[in-house]
């Protein structure tokens, strides 16, 4: 009887050391030993390149008439590029990319764009659109210009004005732009030296020394005569109390071209980026989008694209658009060649 008692002591003092060994090892498994468990598998997040910058300089006119803005997300989205506008006169624009602060130049005035090109500061200028300077001016025509050709109406203006006549005001834009490079050859054809005789010539003649939309305004605000291309007068008309007076003639032709900036610190990435602006506003697609721009708001686009017109102009005026864009550097005899257009476009505008 004593064995078997002390034999079934033995026993569960056993059984008492196994099972607080067995805790002991789960208490002490759980807390030293990390769970493990399988790895799952992640797909990282599409990644966006970020979008390159090209810094256009450009004319009041086509920013004013919002053709820019219009453009501006299309070409964007297809480049995967982000545009940066300025808008100034035309001069004030080619000194931009003459600093090298512009990718590409997009402005109209002939003339200066050839000089541009013969400087060695371009390449690849190409016309895309055009449309017409007009005369406008208070409703009731007080200085009696109305229909008469560019030259005969500036002749008038200036005579009535020099002479006081109550109500004569002409409102320039005084900033060297292209529309003002355009008054200025309307006073030339006209007979007159402008720097001698029209400038400051009283205070009939008011220098804006402002965009083409501030101008109109001004000018509408004072009841006065301006110059103005056909797109921003349609864009601004319903604030305006001005009306179209003269608005045919060989010398309102205005025409509107692109090109690729170049200086020897341009890299060769950016002069690729510039001509697919260039390319983007020959193709056809943009060309037809041009073509309808305004057409909803004001019944007519305001621009002639130039698959649909390109119009009869003095050499020089209208550049090549219709072939790609694809030069990186002024052709050898770029300066010869745009030497020559100037010239024929100088002896062309003094014919007239």
């Amino acid at each position: 009887m004593k064995g078997s008692l002390k034999l079934s002591m033995v026993l569960l003092l056993a059984l008492f050391i196994a099972t607080g060994a067995f805790i002991a090892g789960c208490t002490s498994q759980q807390t030293t030993t990390p769970a493990t468990t399988t790895p799952v598998a992640t797909t990282a997040a599409p990644t966006t390149a970020a979008p390159s910058t090209l810094v256009i300089a450009t004319t009041t006119s086509l920013y004013d008439t919002g053709l820019l803005n219009y453009l501006e997300p299309i070409f964007e989205k297809k480049y995967n590029v982000d545009l940066k506008i300025t808008s100034q006169g035309t001069g004030k624009a080619i000194e931009l990319a003459k600093a090298g602060d512009a990718d590409v130049l997009l402005v109209h005035s002939p003339t200066q764009e050839l000089d541009f090109l013969k400087g060695g500061n371009g390449l690849n200028r190409r016309s895309f659109a055009s449309n017409y300077f007009e005369i406008v001016g208070p409703a009731d025509d007080p200085a009696g210009i109305k229909n008469m050709t560019p030259e005969a109406a500036f002749t008038t203006l200036y005579t009535k004005g020099t002479n006081k006549t109550v109500g004569i005001y002409f409102v320039s834009r005084g900033d060297n732009s292209g529309t003002h490079s355009a008054e200025k050859t309307v006073w030339k054809n006209a007979g007159y030296n402008y720097t001698a005789k029209v400038e400051n010539s009283g205070a009939w003649y008011i220098e804006a020394g402002k965009g083409m939309g501030e101008t109109l305004q001004m000018a509408s605000e004072k009841k006065a005569y301006a110059l103005t291309d056909e797109g921003t007068f349609l864009a601004y008309k319903s604030n305006l109390t001005l009306v179209p007076v003269v608005t045919s003639g060989k010398s309102m032709l205005n025409v509107y071209s692109v090109m690729t900036v170049y200086n020897d610190k341009q890299p060769a990435d950016k002069i690729a980026m510039a001509n697919n602006f260039v390319n983007f506003l020959i193709s056809n697609e943009t060309q037809a989008q041009i073509g309808q721009f305004g057409v909803d708001k004001y019944g007519k686009s305001l621009f002639t694209p130039m698959s649909v017109s390109v119009p009869d102009a003095p050499a020089g005026w209208v550049a090549d658009h219709t072939t790609p864009a694809t030069a990186v550097k002024p052709a050898v005899n770029a300066s010869a060649t745009t030497a020559a257009a100037t010239t024929a476009a100088a002896a062309a505008t003094t014919a007239k």
